[in-house]
């Protein structure tokens, strides 16, 4: 079975939230030994492009280019999951998308 950071392709995705708390020098380690373990040549070519265009695009460069009725729709959308009330469960929405995962 193949690994990633020694973690298996089944229980790697369960230790997202430990990625999320990583300094950037782990990132950066763990990013590098990612990227080393991936043998397929066309999805690297991929993650390159898709990391090249991050890299070159300004930070708020999408939100600029949004009408005032989509800005609005869009902090409204926040505002309304900032109540738990408005929230769905995750086991729910797993239960209710189960044939698309």
């Amino acid at each position: 079975m193949a690994t990633v950071f020694g973690f298996s392709s089944i229980n790697r995705y369960l230790c997202i939230r430990q990625f999320q708390t990583m300094t950037t020098v782990e990132l950066k380690n763990n990013f590098h030994h990612l990227i080393d373990s991936i043998e397929n040549e066309n999805l690297l070519q991929k993650f390159y492009e898709l990391m090249l265009r991050k890299r070159l695009t300004r930070d708020g460069m999408l939100w600029e280019k949004l009408s005032k009725d989509e800005i609005e729709e869009l902090l409204s959308a926040n505002e309304e999951c900032e109540g738990s009330e408005n929230l769905i469960p995750h086991d729910e929405m797993k239960k209710k998308h189960a044939e698309w995962l």
